[in-house]
């Protein structure tokens, strides 16, 4: 069900598009309940996420760890009725967005936020 390969070409092109540069990118798929104690131990949040990153960001050079939950991501894609590979992008895109600097505490940064993440699932199906 999870794509084995990852497209690098779209992740570049998403940082690109936000006019910053790749430096070292890593997606991490892991279960809801190591991305709950990852939550716990480093945000102090006992509950669960598709998402956490880790900025590790120099400049315009965009450094990360994103760990993503493919079980929230099927259950999300089951609740919201997309196909989990769609609802998958959009996790990974997110996570990059917010590595680029785009929040999403605010109900304006979640609009805006909400508008990027379709752009960037958008950006996929055009050829490389």
């Amino acid at each position: 069900m999870i794509q084995r390969n990852i497209p690098i070409g779209w992740i570049k092109k998403i940082i690109s598009s936000e006019n910053y540069l790749v430096a070292d990118i890593s997606y991490v798929f892991c279960t809801d309940e190591y991305l709950l104690e990852l939550n716990e131990k480093f945000l102090g949040h006992k509950t669960y996420t598709d998402i956490i990153s880790f900025d590790y960001s120099e400049g315009n050079r965009i450094s990360g760890e994103i760990y993503i939950s493919t079980d929230r991501v099927k259950e999300n894609a089951q609740r919201y009725n997309v196909d989990f590979d769609i609802e998958l992008k959009r996790v990974m895109a997110h996570g990059l967005l917010h590595l680029v600097g785009y929040k999403d505490k605010t109900e304006e940064d979640e609009k805006v936020m909400r508008a990027k993440e379709d752009e960037k699932i958008d950006m996929f199906h055009v050829k490389q």
